[in-house]
């Protein structure tokens, strides 16, 4: 591997997790955004029978993770 190489992959990296972050605070943002609104509009933020959180993580990071797997092949 010569230096080119070696650098690029690191300066992919750094982007990958720039762009991630990036990604994140903006959804998040939105996210706030529409429960504010939602507030304001007199709706509750989570409708009463909204799923248990915790588990909705857990399976939002199971699907990222096998998304991420078939993208591999």
């Amino acid at each position: 591997m010569n230096a080119n190489q070696i650098i690029n992959m690191v300066v992919r990296m750094v982007m990958r997790r720039a762009i991630r972050g990036g990604m994140n605070a903006g959804i998040d943002a939105i996210g706030r955004t529409m429960d504010k609104r939602k507030a304001d509009a007199g709706e509750p933020a989570q409708p009463t029978n909204a799923p248990n959180t915790a588990e909705t993580t857990k399976r939002a990071k199971q699907t990222m993770r096998m998304t991420r797997k078939i993208g591999r092949f």
